[in-house]
């Protein structure tokens, strides 16, 4: 998993460890995607962070969404072009799609 956060006009980008430095450059890469757009677009961290921690706290057992993906979300045309764009990169390295995805949903459990 990963996530972006500004501070003092730094981009941080958090990558969980993961089976190989392949699938973690797809979460960076997703990540910075994700950040740039939402700069771009005017949506800060601040409301990003919002709606993730609320959609943690309605979450139901064993649902493996990703927040970005939600139609509520503030930045889920940002994600959903970030995760385009990781699945293209993904095949351009030869990953298994099915089971990166895999591998990122079981940390989220």
């Amino acid at each position: 998993m990963g996530d972006w956060l500004w501070e003092d006009g730094v981009l941080t980008i958090r990558v969980s460890e993961l089976n190989n430095w392949k699938r973690e450059f797809l979460v960076a890469y997703h990540e910075l995607f994700e950040a740039m757009w939402c700069k771009n677009e005017g949506i800060s961290q601040k409301d990003v962070d919002a709606f993730d921690r609320a959609f943690e706290e309605k979450r139901e057992p064993g649902n493996t969404d990703e927040p970005g993906d939600s139609p509520d979300a503030p930045y889920r045309h940002g994600h959903r072009v970030a995760t385009v764009i990781e699945q293209l990169v993904a095949e351009e390295l030869g990953e298994n799609w099915a089971e990166y995805d895999a591998e990122v949903c079981e940390l989220g459990e």
